[in-house]
């Protein structure tokens, strides 16, 4: 088996964090990086959105809306021909003259909200396109018209500062009108004032993303998608794969595979590097080594699988490849993950 693992923000951004990590008890993970290949094609930062894409041949800016969507268990709604965009609800304040992002998730935005609120962007924008919320933290806008624009990808934003929400261009003037609209409209329903009153973050905003059409004849080297994220599965569905939850351990995996190229998406560690919560980030190391990077280790060396590790980080996209005869070179000494941190910041 030639096993692939998609783990972003698997390094720490902040190499002299020690919070994060001083003392990381990672050693099957710091020996598998140490001995395996090592490739970054560009030192610029990427998401995971768009490393995942470009894993089924896909530049940056794809259709993330229309894929994700395929991803999503969400009964009567399909992409089909339709131009799609991600509209996904969050809270915008000011703290210290900066606009910063909070998404979803992190605002804990409930059914019920997410259905009420959709339902009356509907009444409002009914001319624009239909909202559709495939989750509390993931709504969708099909579009009426094709509409071309460049946002980063919600994941590049949550917990960051906002620099703009749309870009300044001719052709998004109306989208930039109804995203002001939809605040102003977000800012006056009951439910928002329920949330200030008791202390929440309101829903006062929409992220706007990934538009386009569901892509054609999409082409991956995998056979196989473990993967709970709705991207992932979603990019897995239109490429025609067999898709699958992502196991809790590589036994796991290897009790239920029976494809030789399998790709299994772990993205715990997303919202801890998010959100800048080093321990949660550190303890969702510690789970990894226990339940993946030790095993993984045995398993290569004993010769049962070869492993491709891939990691979107603040790095760039960072790539390891490990075969049996890679983790027998002992004079490559495994070392802490600071000090890779460290070297990898260095060298950007």
């Amino acid at each position: 088996m030639r096993l692939t693992l998609l783990i972003p923000e698997l390094i720490w951004p902040e190499p002299g964090d020690t919070a994060a990590l001083g003392d990381l008890p990672c050693p099957a993970l710091a020996t598998l990086l140490a001995r395996a290949s090592f490739s970054r094609p560009s030192t610029a930062g990427t998401t995971f959105d768009a490393t995942i894409a470009e894993s089924f041949g896909l530049d940056p800016f794809a259709p993330y809306a229309a894929l994700r969507l395929l991803g999503e268990e969400i009964s009567g709604v399909v992409p089909g021909d339709h131009h799609w965009a991600c509209a996904d609800p969050v809270h915008l304040r000011f703290h210290q003259e900066r606009l910063i992002l909070a998404d979803g998730a992190t605002i804990a935005v409930s059914a019920e909200e997410a259905v009420q609120l959709t339902a009356t962007l509907n009444q409002y924008f009914a001319d624009i396109g239909e909202f559709h919320a495939a989750a509390p933290d993931r709504w969708y806008l099909r579009l009426a018209v094709k509409t071309d624009f460049q946002t980063p990808p919600l994941s590049a934003m949550a917990g960051r500062r906002v620099e703009q929400l749309l870009p300044e261009e001719a052709g998004t003037a109306w989208l930039r009108k109804l995203l002001n609209e939809a605040q102003m409209l977000l800012h006056s329903q009951a439910s928002n004032e329920a949330r200030t009153d008791a202390g929440q973050l309101a829903i006062n905003s929409l992220w706007l993303w990934g538009p386009g059409q569901l892509p054609q004849g999409l082409k991956t080297e995998f056979d196989s998608v473990w993967a709970s994220h709705p991207l992932a599965r979603g990019l897995a569905r239109c490429a025609g794969i067999a898709c699958h939850d992502t196991p809790a351990s590589l036994d796991a995996l290897l009790s239920q595979a029976n494809t030789d190229n399998p790709l299994v998406v772990i993205d715990d560690l997303l919202a801890a590097v998010q959100y800048e919560d080093a321990d949660a980030w550190r303890k969702g190391m510690i789970t990894l080594e226990a339940n993946w990077f030790a095993p993984l280790l045995a398993a290569v060396r004993a010769g049962k699988l070869t492993l491709g590790l891939r990691a979107s980080t603040i790095y760039g996209a960072l790539s390891w490849q490990a075969s049996r005869s890679d983790v027998w070179r002992l004079w490559k000494r495994p070392q802490p993950l600071k000090t890779l941190a460290t070297s990898l910041a260095e060298h950007a």
